[in-house]
């Protein structure tokens, strides 16, 4: 392939810190967050949906400590989780101790909402101790009476002085391994205050539109609002906040970053939409193939084109594709050029095959290469 430079982004110089194992902000890939929403005292429950979600591919998995069961189920969920924990802290400064002692890789507080100024100082100890990041959460709905009572409503400028303030109490503590997330639900919102933030500091940020909506609404609310900021690269880690299956704010989070060129995890299947040239169901092989190839985590480009008007140009862009030709069956193409003819009812057992067999190879080369 050719080199594209208008596909590149130029992200945002932030400063790096560490969620656990996982790198957030300078060089390090952006890094694709959900959270659980089962009862985190149910420490087996919740390890069963941090495992689901990794699997997914979550470099980062956030848990809900409302109280001190919780935080005393942290202890069993970090011990057993593939996953670094962030601990999700509100108002009461115990719980983000015992999070810290407990194992948690972050703590997500706001350090004006936790009690005066020697509680703060306990919780940043206590991070300091454990080795243990903070996220800064600013959201649209709960900005603070002050800042209400001077811009009105919550707009971009109150969320930005919301978060350099809490930001300022964590610097005034010699604490700076800590990110900012500044969310809302409205998306124009959303994007502003990001965008500003980031004039403002060099801190990583966490990007996220808050209370998105379900699993369709959510994922083109999310894909707007996210989608323009990572364009213009800013964030360094993002959540797709869905009421649906925590796994699916997984998949979305990766299709996203795959759609900008900013992570590579996977099959990106390139498919039309099917229209009366089709020469196989397009719509249903797409659906399967999803599905077979999930387990395939080496990036790769596989294209499903119903007919030849466009398949042959997709084809010569990706690593396999398959283009219907008529008469029950379609050409393969293997990295851009016609190979071979498959009839489509061998079609997709044969595609999950050469799918499988460039991953192997790819894998060992990647081996071979270290």
């Amino acid at each position: 392939m050719s080199v594209r430079p208008w596909r590149d982004i130029d992200r945002r110089k932030s400063r790096q810190i560490h969620v656990g194992k996982v790198a957030v902000g300078g060089d390090a890939p952006i890094s694709v967050q959900t959270m659980t929403n089962t009862l985190t005292s149910d420490a087996q429950a919740t390890l069963r949906q941090v495992r689901e979600c990794a699997e997914a591919g979550a470099d980062i998995v956030r848990v809900s400590c409302p109280d001190e069961a919780s935080t005393e189920a942290l202890k069993t969920i970090v011990k057993y989780a593939p996953a670094p924990i962030v601990a999700d802290i509100h108002f009461h400064y115990k719980r983000a101790i015992e999070a810290a002692e407990a194992g948690a890789a972050c703590l997500r507080i706001n350090p004006g909402n936790i009690g005066d100024d020697a509680r703060v100082r306990e919780v940043v100890q206590a991070a300091k101790d454990h080795g243990c990041s903070i996220r800064i959460g600013v959201n649209a709905g709960s900005l603070e009476k002050h800042l209400l009572e001077k811009y009105a409503e919550p707009c971009p400028e109150a969320m930005v002085e919301s978060a350099l303030e809490h930001a300022k109490i964590l610097e005034d503590k010699d604490f700076l391994n800590f990110k900012i997330s500044v969310k809302a639900s409205d998306v124009f919102l959303t994007a502003a205050a990001y965008h500003a933030l980031a004039e403002a500091c060099d801190h990583p940020l966490h990007l996220g539109v808050t209370e998105a909506g379900g699993l369709r609404s959510g994922s083109i609310k999310s894909a707007i609002g996210l989608g323009n900021l990572l364009w213009a690269g800013v964030g360094d880690t993002i959540r797709v906040s869905l009421s649906a299956d925590p796994v699916e704010e997984v998949k979305v989070g990766f299709e996203m970053l795959k759609s900008l060129n900013l992570r590579h995890k996977g099959v990106t299947i390139i498919s039309c939409p099917s229209c009366a040239r089709q020469g196989f169901d397009v719509i249903k092989t797409v659906s399967i193939l999803e599905e077979r190839l999930a387990h395939v985590t080496t990036p790769m480009t596989l294209s499903i084109i119903g007919c030849v008007v466009n398949g042959p140009g997709e084809a010569r862009e990706t690593d396999i594709g398959f283009t219907g030709g008529g008469a029950g069956s379609g050409m393969v193409y293997l990295s851009g050029l016609q190979d071979h003819k498959i009839e489509n009812e061998k079609m997709v057992d044969h595609l999950v095959e050469l799918v499988e067999e460039k991953a192997a190879e790819i894998e060992t080369a990647r081996k071979a290469a270290e």
